[in-house]
């Protein structure tokens, strides 16, 4: 007789769930023997190091392969350790469910070991639905709500299962009889458009704008196509919100980069000068690299409406798909004959490009951090799927890659937490062993999880067709975005003993797992070694000594901002000498391409 857990993994397999990221523990012993049972048939088990990294490459699976993410961990402590991943995956709005264990039933309320109110626990996280089987005929209906809800909504699910209930004998069709639910398997995205005379209104907005941005994000990720017609119809300039990196890629002339804190010159001016925005599928937050209220009328798409008219006071905001909005809008938009605007986009974004490159080749103590990333640009495949860490990676990732149409990245945005990047690239691998992945990540990530997840790459990475997952650390023995922080938001010196790395050597560690691990200690090494890199045939690790003097500018600091920096390098910061060096030479290589382009002009 098959077990309530047999029938959870048949019940995954209906709904096409090939893949569980865990870690095992007694309070999932029958989930366990279950998968041992359906080894051939799936769903399989992916063993991680960490229950906070079996969520998060649930949260990667689901951003990069468009399906439900699933992961699972045992009852009390390995439930908690979930909780950081699955908030990764609500925050970015991923259909993630999550399996865990709990006691027996007749032991709940008895303050048994590892006993933990799951249910209250993880109300917030999966507050769409959370639920604990107490019946075998209850586990159907459970498992097919959670996996279509998280579809559905697109966030977080939970099914809570004691130990005893899983072994337990199936019941997979409840008797017809008052007080049973019999759900079914499947789920059909709805086409979402707004009516005609929304897009009506929204047209007319967007046709009577002379400066025309627009800023696109994850939900764009699918309308690419679309995006760039119209784009290429109001004459518009456009931005992308970190995870809207891959909708366009960059060789677009008009395609100002990164907005934010982490954005670009180009994009700052693109949202100080225009007149009419149009924002596609995101929820960038910050308000202040936006247009100032009152200075751009506003058309929004989103097929959240919780999110329209939040970020900016939107004239016409829409519930939609961003694919299907945007071709129903295209034929009621007027062709452009007066590029002016355009021009003065392109022309900024082109003058933006100079200065990274000219920053990314200054001289730094051993290397610029943004060489590393400038170097990798150019030499990325075009397949390739890139994943960042939540420090001054991240910012090196926004501005200094270009992104290729047919790359994919990510990392962690609405949380914001350390050290996915190696979670992510793993879980990349899984969806896609055919195409090389990278995860590119700070010393601090790779202290916090990333050392122990290279583990996994090293019992996994022979089974990928493509074996090639590179992993960047940036070795500069600080907690480098938040020194920075320190200085420009709280006025503080960095303060060595909160911020101070010990060393590692990342590179030796890699070779002791059978991987191989190269350290790079001079800027002319980091080309040849991108290129050995990206043609290896095993997974490498390149742990690169660069300068954590090197600041991450933004594109514009307010006035506030700049008296905390200035506050800070003369309260006798560790590094202050250093670091004023390295912003001279940041702010120098601003002017010269200005000075260029208007000797050039």
């Amino acid at each position: 007789m098959a077990t309530v857990a047999d029938f959870i993994l048949e019940r995954l397999r209906a709904w096409g769930i090939g893949r569980i990221y865990g870690y095992p523990g007694d309070g999932i012993n029958g989930m366990l023997g279950a998968l041992d049972r359906a080894r051939k048939d799936g769903p399989r088990l992916i063993q991680v190091r960490h229950e906070e990294s079996a969520a998060m490459m649930a949260c990667a699976h689901a951003k990069f392969s468009g399906e439900v993410g699933v992961c699972m961990a045992t009852s009390g402590p390995g439930a908690i350790h979930l909780l950081n991943g699955l908030y990764d995956a609500k925050a970015d709005h991923q259909p993630v469910v999550c399996l865990i264990g709990q006691q027996r039933l007749a032991a709940l309320g008895g303050d048994y070991q590892q006993e933990v109110d799951l249910l209250s626990l993880f109300k917030d996280v999966a507050h769409e639905y959370v639920q604990m089987a107490v019946t075998p005929g209850q586990v159907r209906h459970l498992v097919d709500r959670a996996l279509r809800i998280a579809l559905d909504q697109r966030t977080v699910t939970c099914v809570i299962l004691p130990n005893d209930v899983q072994e337990m004998d199936a019941v997979p069709t409840p008797p017809a009889e008052h007080g049973t639910v019999h759900s079914g398997v499947g789920y059909v995205k709805p086409r979402v458009v707004p009516d005609a005379e929304t897009l009506a209104r929204a047209a007319a907005v967007l046709n009577g704008g002379k400066k025309v941005a627009m800023l696109v994000g994850a939900g764009a990720l699918g309308a690419t196509d679309e995006v760039i017609a119209v784009a290429e119809r109001l004459g518009a300039g456009v931005a992308k919100a970190l995870l809207g990196k891959a909708v366009l890629p960059d060789d677009l002339p008009y395609v100002t980069g990164s907005i934010g804190l982490l954005g670009t010159r180009a994009s700052w001016q693109l949202m100080s000068e225009c007149d009419t925005l149009l924002m596609v599928g995101s929820s960038f937050p910050y308000s202040e690299f936006l247009p100032q209220e009152g200075q751009a009328r506003g058309v929004q798409i989103d097929l959240d409406g919780r999110k329209l008219s939040m970020r900016y006071p939107m004239e016409v905001p829409m519930v939609g798909d961003a694919k299907e909005t945007l071709a129903a809008l295209l034929p009621l938009l007027d062709i452009r004959t007066d590029f002016a605007w355009r021009e003065e986009v392109e022309a900024n974004t082109e003058r933006w490009w100079r200065v990274l490159e000219k920053r990314a080749l200054d001289d730094a103590v051993p290397i610029n951090p943004q060489r590393v990333f400038w170097e990798l640009s150019s030499r990325l495949p075009a397949n390739a799927i890139l994943c960042a860490d939540s420090g001054t990676a991240a910012t090196w990732y926004a501005r200094d890659i270009r992104m290729q149409r047919g790359m994919k990245g990510s990392l962690s945005g609405g949380l914001a937490t350390m050290a996915p990047a190696l979670p992510y690239a793993i879980a990349a691998k899984f969806c896609f062993p055919d195409r090389p992945a990278l995860a590119l990540e700070g010393d601090g990530a790779m202290q916090m999880n990333g050392i122990n997840e290279l583990i996994t790459v090293a019992a996994y990475w022979r089974e990928w067709s493509d074996p090639r997952l590179i992993v960047l650390v940036l070795n500069n023995g600080d907690l480098n975005m938040v020194t920075w922080e320190e200085r420009s938001l709280a006025g503080d010196r960095r303060f060595d003993t909160s911020q101070t790395v010990p060393p590692f050597d990342y590179a030796a560690y890699a070779r002791m797992l059978g991987l191989e691990g190269i350290r790079v200690e001079t800027p002319d090494a980091l080309g040849p070694v991108w290129e050995h890199a990206l043609a290896a045939k095993r997974p490498v690790v390149l742990d690169v000594l660069t300068d954590p003097a090197v600041p991450p500018v933004p594109p514009h600091m307010p006035a506030e901002a700049v008296r905390n920096y200035l506050k800070a390098m003369v309260s006798r910061d560790s590094q202050s000498r250093a670091v004023l060096r390295a912003t001279a030479r940041e702010m120098w290589a601003e002017v010269v391409p200005a000075a260029r382009a208007r000797d050039d002009g």
